[in-house]
């Protein structure tokens, strides 16, 4: 393993309906390496910058629904803020065609070496992409920008402030197909009800919503809660 500036650690991680992942993961929370002010450029402050190479509850679940959802040979996912790109690796695996986004500068190198360790094929796409309110125009060296729209767009834990829903609805409106759904794990942050308000605009209908606080949360002792959101573009 190369020599990083910072703690990490590797876990096989469960994934319910699905085999064990092998991940790397920084360590813990007090994590951060911004020498050139790369995170900072992009509106990752140092209380953020760790959060993206953690495993969040939100991301195994979504990853474990995923794992029972049939694929297409055609289909084009996209994960957005993907952070270590849980959901995408289990997508990957079954053959779908996936691609991770983030605004870090530092998740596409997670997400290669991830891929290695599950010995996974490098066809996973990785592009920078920030959805948040304030995304500034930079974005980091070498880094290709999200571009296209997609069948299925999914993300975990980003209802997380109260400007957010506009945003993330008006970013997954950019970059889904006109006929698309999308899997939205919210973690019962007093969002939900902004973000359907503002997907309906952007014609998306909630057609389901699953419950997963019933089961205990799967990286602790605590019950986790959140649901799982599913639209689907209207006609």
């Amino acid at each position: 393993m190369p020599h990083v500036p910072y703690r990490i650690k590797l876990e096989e991680v469960t994934v319910p309906n699905t085999a064990n992942l092998l991940i790397r993961s920084l360590l813990d929370q007090r994590q951060y390496h911004d020498p050139d002010g790369e995170a900072a450029q992009l509106g990752i402050s140092s209380a953020l910058w760790p959060l993206f190479g953690l495993l969040w509850p939100s991301a195994i679940y979504l990853a474990g629904h995923l794992a029972l959802r049939s694929t297409r040979p055609e289909e084009q996912i996209l994960e957005i803020g993907c952070g270590l790109a849980l959901p995408s690796l289990v997508c990957h695996r079954r053959g779908a065609r996936v691609t991770a986004s983030d605004r870090h500068p530092l998740a596409g190198a997670f997400l290669r070496e991830n891929l290695h360790l599950n010995r996974l094929p490098p066809t996973l796409r990785y592009r920078h992409g920030h959805w948040g309110p304030d995304a500034p125009s930079a974005q980091p060296p070498h880094a290709q920008a999200l571009t296209g729209r997609h069948d299925l767009v999914i993300g975990s834990d980003l209802l997380y402030e109260r400007d957010t829903p506009p945003a993330l609805a008006g970013f997954i409106d950019r970059h889904a197909l006109p006929s698309a759904e999308a899997w939205i794990v919210d973690a019962n942050r007093g969002h939900r009800q902004a973000f359907n308000r503002h997907m309906a605009r952007h014609r998306f209908v909630l057609y389901d919503e699953v419950r997963l606080n019933r089961a205990p949360c799967l990286t602790g002792a605590h019950r986790y809660k959140g649901r799982l959101l599913k639209y689907r573009r209207a006609d």
